[in-house]
């Protein structure tokens, strides 16, 4: 038997192309997809292609970037959006197709890439690593030559200054603690005027009107750019509503963590999707002199797909202090 997939624009173009390579005998097994990607699967009765004897043909490229997206659970809309995107470039190798759809659906911006003299401030729910990444921030800063101005107004959490105090010390940089949005100005009025200005916050509740309003006191009180942390591995649902929340307090920016316990990313997609987030850095484990690693098309297909990435991790050789 001959197994084949098609993937085309539309149906009847679909159709033609089974009708053309296998002929009208054709059986349609299977169709996917909606509006702008359509996958049909047909197998017609005979010898295998060409090739190893008995063996089946390599699926095309839009079937395993279709099977591998499924797999991470991203919604089926995104993944039609996702396909049409690839079926616009000449690429056939998966890894390189897909880092290609991803580059026009999605936009990367790493933490690197921001407004002089505006300090970053993490946000987001509670665990959600906001500490850690931090920290792994303010190291990258230190062996770069460049000391941060670090600032936490985490100051609900039990341990959270304790922590975060313990790491600074290591590093010989001083922490500043922001009891209220005015201290928090306060603080960062008197970091340097070319200083890194780091700032940590407590883990809200993005459903609760309280707890956002107290966020955004503190968002405007040091004129941050509030970059949204959120773990890799959540409910789609959620994690979209999640990243809404947090874009109508400021963020466009998205930093996943916990890239290295989990296995299905598509409710990373699918908030910065919803949400017109821009993949920042991501953190890959909880070491905090791995550093994190700045996003890029090619670094987030290559997560997405490591068995077609292959060796080394995925996002070993993107990794900075």
């Amino acid at each position: 038997m001959r197994l084949r997939t098609f993937t085309a624009r539309s149906m009847p173009e679909a159709m033609a192309l089974v009708r053309a390579e296998l002929g009208s005998d054709a059986i349609i097994l299977s169709t996917r997809g909606g509006k702008g990607a359509i996958s049909v699967t047909a197998a017609l009765d005979g010898p295998a292609d060409a090739g190893e004897p008995g063996a089946p043909p390599a699926p095309d490229t839009p079937e395993v970037l279709h099977e591998a997206l499924l797999a991470h659970g991203t919604p089926a809309r995104l993944i039609e959006t996702l396909l049409a995107a690839a079926l616009e470039l000449a690429a056939e190798e998966p890894v390189l197709a897909l880092a290609g759809a991803l580059d026009a659906v999605f936009s990367f911006a790493p933490l690197t890439d921001r407004r002089p003299g505006r300090p970053l401030m993490l946000v987001g729910p509670p665990g959600a690593g906001k500490t850690v990444s931090l920290a792994k921030m303010a190291t990258r800063a230190v062996l770069a030559g460049k000391p941060p101005s670090v600032i936490s107004a985490d100051t609900l959490r039990a341990g959270g200054i304790a922590q975060l105090d313990a790491l600074m010390r290591v590093l010989g940089v001083p922490l500043h603690r922001a009891e209220t949005p005015r201290h928090l100005g306060k603080h960062v009025a008197a970091a340097p005027a070319d200083a890194l200005v780091l700032i940590d916050t407590a883990g809200i509740n993005p459903y609760r009107a309280g707890d956002r309003d107290e966020l955004a006191d503190y968002i405007a009180a040091a004129d941050a750019e509030p970059v949204l942390v959120l773990p890799a591995g959540g409910d789609v649902f959620d994690a979209t509503e999640i990243a809404r929340a947090f874009r109508a307090l400021g963020s466009t920016r998205l930093l996943p963590t916990r890239l290295d316990m989990v296995h299905r990313l598509g409710s990373l997609l699918a908030a910065a999707d919803a949400a017109r987030l821009s993949f920042a850095d991501a953190g890959i484990t909880p070491d905090i002199g791995e550093g994190l690693t700045p996003l890029n098309p090619v670094a987030l297909s290559r997560l997405l797909m490591p068995e077609a990435a292959g060796p080394p991790s995925p996002l070993s050789a993107e990794q900075t202090p």
